[in-house]
């Protein structure tokens, strides 16, 4: 792979072909993760997670990403993002979480 939005579309290439939400809604907490370094990579992986969240009928979760989709839109470029943070609504906007270790390999490769 050239580079990493590769990545960030190989995470949500796997997220379409889950027929189990949950598992659905793991890679896309992974291409969130991967996101973080370009705005339209984050901005498109909310708006996947926004439609994850209308299809499972979770409000909730739709408004978070409403949110999350207007700070990735203005925050990305400026390097404001939480390194980590998985991008549901379960947590924190702004919170750091540890990066997985393979996904952390693929970030020190494109960093």
């Amino acid at each position: 792979m050239k580079n990493l939005s590769e990545h960030v579309h190989a995470e949500l290439d796997l997220a379409g072909e889950q027929s189990d939400p949950a598992q659905r809604f793991h890679h896309l907490e992974r291409a969130h993760i991967l996101s973080q370094y370009a705005t339209g990579d984050h901005v498109r992986v909310h708006l996947a997670m926004l439609r994850w969240a209308r299809e499972q009928r979770d409000w909730r979760e739709g408004l978070g990403q409403l949110i999350r989709i207007a700070g990735a839109a203005t925050k990305t470029a400026l390097g404001l993002v939480p390194v980590g943070n998985t991008g549901g609504a379960n947590v924190s906007p702004i919170a750091p979480m540890p990066l997985p270790d393979d996904l952390a390999a693929i970030i020190a490769r494109y960093r």
